[in-house]
C-alpha cells in the first residue's frame, strides 16, 4: 500500500547540493505538487529556492507568525524582512535598488528570467536594444 500524504513536509531539502542537484530536486519538487495535488511544505533558507518555487511564503519570526502571503507580496516587504534578518533574493534587492534610483521597474521580480523580460522590455523601449 503506498503512501499517500495530503501534505508534505520538507526541511532543507536542497541543502549541500551542488546547482544541478538542487535545479533536479527542485523540479521534481513541483512537479510532485502539480501532479499529485498535494500540499508541499518546503522549508529554506534559501530565498532564491523559494522565491522560484513557491506560490505562497509562511515567514516565522522566533516562533511567532510574521508574514504569511503570495511571494511576490512578501518579498516587496524587503526591508521588513531584513529587519528580522531574512535576505530577499539577489535579483530582487537588485530591481528593488534600480526602482529606488528612479528606474520604472514593478515591485516583486523573483528571478532572473523575470528581470531580464523587464529589463529587456525597458531598453526596448528607449531604443538601446532592438
Amino acid at each position: 500500500m503506498a503512501m499517500e500524504p495530503e501534505v508534505l513536509i520538507l526541511d532543507e531539502p536542497t541543502a549541500g547540493l551542488d546547482p544541478m542537484g538542487r535545479e533536479i530536486l527542485l523540479s521534481q519538487i513541483v512537479n510532485y505538487h502539480k501532479e499529485r495535488g498535494v500540499t508541499v511544505l518546503l522549508v529554506s533558507h534559501s530565498m532564491e529556492d523559494i522565491a522560484r518555487v513557491a506560490d505562497r511564503i509562511m515567514v516565522l519570526n522566533h516562533g511567532t507568525l510574521h508574514d504569511f502571503d503570495k511571494t511576490k507580496s512578501v518579498f516587496a516587504k524587503g526591508d521588513d524582512l531584513r529587519k528580522i534578518g531574512l535576505k530577499v533574493p539577489q535579483i530582487t534587492r537588485i530591481m528593488q535598488t534600480l526602482r529606488e534610483r528612479g528606474t520604472d521597474v514593478p515591485d516583486g521580480v523573483l528571478t532572473v528570467d523575470e528581470a531580464l523580460e523587464v529589463l529587456s522590455s525597458i531598453l526596448k523601449k528607449e531604443g538601446k536594444i532592438w
